[in-house]
This record gives structure tokens, sequence and C-alpha cells, in this order.
């Protein structure tokens, strides 16, 4: 259903101006780390006017003006209202066929005695991705061999990691689950949730989501197993990319894995990593996976 414009927010005809967009770019690239070009121009336009309209404010020049007077509270909706959240259960399936087919049994043999597995989906968006995790873990680590099995799910979206987190998915995003899953791992709503699922507690309770900024201090201390990183590097500059990457692999167990996105490539053995499968890099260990 469409949503209607809310007649109490005021309509005006806003023009993102070259000075106020600069200003804005340069907000969100520090503090974020994503990088605008002069293309996005429209896109910011679009995604903050209604912010604009929010505040009752007049034009772009009054919005960064709050921005520089109001603190981190108003950073954050600046952030959230420019990042990209799109995503699908299971999207770029190889890495789901990947994660069951060796991923999973590696970390197994490697972790036997302490019987851990630590997953990390970064940039976790909606939380159709690390959903996806779990659904394959759950199916693939026996149950009765009580592995402690957790997932964590970042984002620097606060909205989008806490709606995720509710896990409530409208059943035309869940096309790409199949029927046997949805019945195992969904509830399928009734009455005023009709047209919704909601992911089953067993499932749920497997990951933790987190508010957090790629760029900043992160204070989990590893070693992940695997790490999914998929189409985020794409807005950070080479520089950024190649802090985050040499942080990725300090933080992956040896022979760990980290999956990033179909459009992303990286000088792997910069960063003591090797392409092992489509998008798909080991850490280098002791014993390698040969894909």
């Amino acid at each position: 259903m469409l949503e209607a414009a809310s007649p109490s927010l005021p309509v005006l005809d806003l023009q993102l101006g070259e000075a106020e967009f600069e200003f804005l770019r340069a907000v969100v690239e520090e503090n974020a780390g994503i990088v605008l070009g002069p293309s996005k121009r429209q896109l910011i336009q679009g995604r903050l006017g209604r912010r604009v309209r929010e505040l009752r404010l007049g034009s772009f020049e009054e919005y960064c003006e709050r921005v520089r007077e109001a603190g981190p509270e108003e950073l954050v909706a600046l952030i959230n209202a420019i990042t990209t959240n799109v995503t699908s259960f299971f999207r770029e399936s190889h890495h789901f066929e990947s994660l069951a087919e060796y991923m999973l049994p590696e970390a197994m043999e490697r972790n036997a005695a302490a019987k851990k597995i630590r997953i990390w989906s970064a940039g976790c968006s909606s939380g159709e991705e690390p959903y996806s995790i779990a659904m394959v873990a759950a199916e693939r680590v026996p149950a009765e061999k009580h592995w402690d099995l957790k997932i964590l799910a970042t984002d620097i979206d606060t909205d989008i990691v806490n709606s995720a987190a509710q896990g409530v998915f409208p059943l035309e995003r869940m096309e790409s689950v199949s029927e046997g899953r949805r019945r195992r791992w969904f509830c399928k709503g009734v009455g005023a949730q009709s047209g919704f699922a909601r992911v089953r507690p067993q499932l749920a309770s497997m990951i933790a989501f987190v508010q957090l900024n790629l760029l900043a201090d992160w204070p989990m201390r590893g070693p992940f197993d695997v790490i999914f990183c998929r189409n985020v590097m794409i807005y950070f500059d080479s520089h950024m990319r190649d802090r985050i990457l040499h942080r990725f692999a300090a933080l992956l167990a040896d022979g760990g894995y980290l999956c990033l996105g179909h459009s992303e490539s990286i000088q792997s053995h910069e960063h003591g990593l090797r392409l092992v499968g489509r998008s798909i890099y080991q850490k280098t260990g002791a014993r390698a996976h040969v894909g």
C-alpha cells in the first residue's frame, strides 16, 4: 500500500544548492566514510527533503545550519536518511551455498574443542542477510552437538537495525525463501499482521543486532569464522577500503572467510587474503580451501 503524504508536513519546492550539497557530502564522508559524487546531488535532495519538512525548515540552507548546531542526534538522522538499504533473502546465492558446503564444516573442524562459531554480517541492512546466514547455519550445524553459534549483525543506520531486529517481513519480500524454509523458520501473520511473517525465536536468538559505524571503534575482538560485507565497500574511497579490509583480516580466524559484493574486488594479497571463489576471500592460514 502506498503511504499517503502527511498533511501536517509543509509542501515546499526544496532545491539543494551547490554550497549546501558540498557541505552535506563532506559531513557524510567525514562521519560515515560514504563518498557521494556529484551525480548523487538529486539523490540527497530527494532523501533529505522529507527530513527538512519534518523539522519545519524552509530550505536546505536552514537544514545545514541545523546540522552544524544540533550535534550528534541530527548527524545520525542525516546518515540514516542517506544510507541505502537494498537487499533480499539469499541475495548472491553462491555465498550461502559456499557457507553450507565448506565454510561452516571447516569452522566446525577448526573449532572442534571450543565448539564455538562466530559470523559477522557487516552492513546487515534490513536483516535479510543475517537471517539467511542463520537459516543456513541452523540447518548445517548439528543442534544436538550444542554448538555455541552466534551471528553479529551491524549497520550504520540505527533505524534499519532496530527494524531488522524485529524480524518481521512482508510476504512479497520472501519470494527467494523456499516454501520449506518459510514453514520451518517463519510464523505467518494473521489478522492485523496478515501479509507479514515473523522469524521464529529459535532463529532470532542466534543474531545480535548492533548499530556500528565501520570507521569508528569496533568493540568486538573476534576471531570470526566468516565475515559478510557485501556492497558496502563501494561507498568508500580506496584509503578507507584498505583500512577496513586490514581490520577485517585481523579479526578473521586463520582459514576464515570474507564475502564481498559481486561488484567489489580487492588486492587480496595485500591484506593476507586469497581469492578462493566468486567474491570469496580466505585468510591465509596453515590450511587453505581450494575452490
